[in-house]
């Protein structure tokens, strides 16, 4: 039923455009409401089954694993969650039973973490594989990708110095390594994902070289190797442990570089390292 308003407007021409296509959609929806509705499909093969039993997929006609899977509000990525642990956990176990010249394969063809696609060279560690001393770094700068050895450019000669000034070298009774093989975008700090994946192969170099000290050279190292948040402060003058293995903390050379005040710290570092290397070489370790 029209109003009087809508007769008084059509009879001077001048309807609202939106008011007749309204009518028009009613007059369209009348005439499809009197043709028979089509029969309602039997939807319960879409249903998620939860009892050993899959809907059918449309394609192959085969039991459908997606369509079979709970919504995502009771966990639908749980199964893939669970598939990429397991594949974490079989890769652990294949690199750490993994010998010398396996391991430099392994990392040299990795492509676990999205570092792979920019790097030039991976950066395995350099040194003696039977060292007492091994420094530990947070990842390899635009020299190291270059070359493929640790802490080569300003960084390294710095750290050159510093074993000096404690009478070593990076190839006699020392090893050099990093925690992640390849170098970050930008020499940024390396994200949790790319260290985690790395973390396997720095910890068979730990196993296979045997050191009686590890020097984790800045906080990421650290942090990576004891496996929590710390400041290096709190960190400094202790003798901490990476499974088992006595570990202490200094400024990354890097740093030294931007903060010339903390080489003395770091000295004061070196000296404490000194003496508990002689005190490990004279008895059992203990650690804080």
């Amino acid at each position: 039923m029209t109003s009087r308003r809508d007769e008084i407007l059509k009879e001077i021409g001048i309807t609202p455009v939106w008011r007749l296509r309204v009518q028009e959609s009613l007059a369209e929806a009348q005439e499809v409401s009197s043709e028979p509705a089509p029969p309602v499909p039997d939807t319960r093969a879409l249903q998620p089954s939860f009892e050993g039993t899959s809907p059918v997929s449309h394609q192959t006609g085969e039991p459908s694993r997606v369509a079979a899977q709970p919504s995502a509000l009771h966990g639908s990525s749980a199964p893939m969650l669970r598939r990429s642990a397991a594949d974490d956990d079989e890769r652990r176990a294949a690199i750490i039973r993994m010998d010398w010249a396996g391991l430099k394969q392994a990392v040299a063809q990795c492509v676990a973490c999205a570092l792979h696609a920019r790097r030039n060279k991976t950066v395995f560690g350099v040194g003696d594989e039977n060292a007492d001393w091994m420094f530990v770094g947070e990842g390899p700068g635009a020299d190291e990708d270059r070359q493929g050895d640790p802490f080569v450019g300003q960084a390294g000669k710095l750290l050159d110095s510093m074993l000096a000034a404690i009478k070593l070298k990076r190839d006699d009774n020392v090893y050099i390594a990093n925690v992640v093989k390849c170098r970050p975008p930008g020499n940024r700090n390396p994200e949790p994902d790319e260290a985690s994946k790395c973390e396997p192969y720095l910890q068979r170099q730990i196993e296979l070289i045997k050191p009686k000290l590890i020097i984790a050279l800045g906080r990421v190292a650290a942090l990576n190797l004891l496996s929590r948040e710390a400041s290096i402060a709190s960190l400094r003058g202790r003798v901490l442990a990476y499974r088992g293995t006595p570990l202490i903390v200094t400024y990354h050379p890097a740093y030294l570089l931007r903060n010339l005040p903390d080489k003395a710290k770091a000295w004061e570092d070196l000296c404490f390292a000194v003496k508990t290397m002689q005190s490990l070489q004279s008895g059992p370790s203990v650690t804080t």
